[in-house]
């Protein structure tokens, strides 16, 4: 089983179509057509997207196909998501460093830009001055 085939039991599990489940991640319909018909490899951003929104899925699972589809949630997992409680040494460091002033710099004008193709047309950008 592959990637594919796991993002297509992750539809099937919450049973929405594919256009809903696109939606509900927020890719483009069409990306998901492509996807689930083999013409494209899931991105970096699509996966994070999916377990940005479906976060009880397990990335592992849906990367490598290996654990549980559902990430169950024990309590050194609990844990984790306490806060951290840190010293006020962040204080310290504010008094200890220097303030320092902004310095302009001098930032060229932009005058035009030029766009050359490889069938030797070109085209001109000139930005209007405020």
């Amino acid at each position: 089983m592959d990637i594919i085939d796991r993002v297509k039991q992750v539809i099937e599990h919450y049973g929405i179509s594919v256009s809903a489940f696109a939606d509900e991640i927020g890719v483009q319909r069409s990306s998901m057509s492509h996807l689930l018909n083999g013409r494209n490899k899931p991105s970096l951003d699509f996966v994070m997207k999916l377990v940005d929104s479906y976060p009880e899925v397990n990335l592992y699972w849906l990367l490598k196909g290996e654990g549980e589809f559902l990430v169950s949630e024990t309590p050194a997992q609990t844990s984790l998501n306490a806060p951290i409680q840190f010293p006020d040494a962040s204080l310290e460091l504010e008094k200890k460093i220097p303030e320092t002033k902004p310095t302009p710099k001098n930032i060229p004008e932009l005058v035009k830009i030029v766009w050359f193709y490889s069938d030797g047309t070109f085209k001109a950008f000139i930005p209007e001055n405020d």
